[in-house]
């Protein structure tokens, strides 16, 4: 199945916690950063989630926020550390790939956002990432 989301980044499943009708599952990063998914129980037993589990972090690139640095008091379970590799602007929206330890992820960010964070290639961000936008795939 081909996908028209960018951010598909490989890792296995650490740990599946349950709740009453939803799931946090944190998921270890081909380069060893942790990002953690709320998804429901159904799709947890659908997937057949245990740790171990081999699967695929989906993020589209409207989901992904950009920070200079980490971000204290913030309800937002997934700040991934990286730098700006490459940013392409259009008329309002401009979209920065950022390599983030091991993967490329891409940020779909305002024009505006680019010019007042400075962003250029090889600047250090932040990916900010709600664990309710990260969805999974096995294979």
């Amino acid at each position: 199945m081909s996908l028209s989301i960018r951010n598909q980044l490989p890792g296995t499943v650490t740990t599946v916690t349950r709740g009453e009708v939803m799931a946090t599952v944190t998921v270890r990063l081909a380069g060893g950063q942790d990002l953690t998914a709320a998804i429901t129980l159904d799709a947890v037993e659908e997937l057949g989630l245990v740790p171990g589990s081999p699967v695929r972090a989906l993020v589209k690139s409207t989901e992904v926020a950009l920070a200079t640095a980490p971000v204290d008091g913030l309800s937002i379970r997934n700040q991934l550390p990286g730098a700006v590799h490459e940013i392409a602007t259009g008329g309002a929206m401009a979209s920065v790939k950022i390599f983030v330890d091991g993967a490329d992820l891409t940020a779909a960010i305002t024009r505006e956002a680019v010019t007042d964070l400075e962003l250029t290639a090889g600047t250090p961000v932040v990916a900010l990432i709600k664990s309710t936008e990260v969805s999974l795939a096995t294979a």
